[in-house]
């Protein structure tokens, strides 16, 4: 009797992403069916004012529904728990407009059963091809933060792509839902004392993914969240 597949919940927050998220979504079924494990991607619609919801169902997604748009880390926590609800045993992150390689998705899932991680991070930053300076400027900056407030040593904290054990779906929270909680994320798996990892990646830029997502202004904001938040929790230690 053979042994039973492995299930994975491939996870797409979205936001106005109509143009690209059909194509994200077939991209993900292309290489996914060609792969030994049971799969089903979950974009969740944080609120669009395009067709997003409908061109993923297009797609052939699973789709979650926000009525408003809650922020990234919000949409990620949604489609994270259902993966957990539904009983998958992997969830993977990625983004929607087309910045990952759904190659490198299959990949970190390969990795995390492989070395046992709990959280498992596609950096961009262990080969910065692709990646223009100022991102690189950016997305370093957060990472140094991240470390100089919670102590935790990382090339490319503010990922999308990412990788999650059953445990790390049972157990892993957070509190806040714009893009700082890329940063309290890992905060939150090393208090759970969850295993951290990383695996090289390539960024896909094209017009359209250099439009959407963080700036370097808004790293500035996410800088001013996670430390108020480190002041508060360390008085109420």
């Amino acid at each position: 009797m053979s042994e039973p597949k492995v299930k994975i919940a491939l996870v797409i927050p979205a936001y106005n992403e109509a143009r690209v998220i059909r194509r994200i979504v077939e991209d993900l079924h292309d290489v996914f069916w060609k792969s030994s494990y049971e799969f089903q991607v979950v974009v969740v619609d944080d609120g669009s004012k395009d067709d997003t919801a409908e061109q993923a169902h297009l797609g052939g997604a699973h789709v979650i529904r926000h009525i408003l748009n809650t922020g990234s880390g919000g949409a990620t926590a949604t489609g994270l728990s259902f993966a957990y609800q539904s009983g998958f045993d992997i969830a993977t992150t990625s983004d929607a407009d087309g910045q990952h390689d759904p190659h490198d998705v299959l990949r970190g899932v390969e990795m995390l059963l492989q070395d046992k991680s709990d959280l498992l991070i596609g950096s961009r930053l262990i080969d910065k091809q692709g990646m223009s300076r100022v991102k690189v400027l950016g997305n370093t900056g957060l990472s140094v933060i991240t470390n100089i407030l919670f102590g935790i040593r990382v090339t490319d904290s503010q990922s999308g792509l990412r990788v999650f054990s059953q445990k790390a779906l049972e157990q892993l929270k957070w509190k806040t839902s714009g893009y700082e909680f890329c940063s309290e994320m890992l905060w939150r798996a090393k208090q759970l004392n969850l295993t951290i990892n990383e695996f090289p990646i390539k960024a896909i830029y094209t017009e359209y993914s250099k439009s959407k997502g963080q700036n370097n202004w808004n790293a500035v904001n996410i800088i001013k969240s996670l430390l108020r938040r480190r002041i508060l929790e360390f008085f109420n230690e």
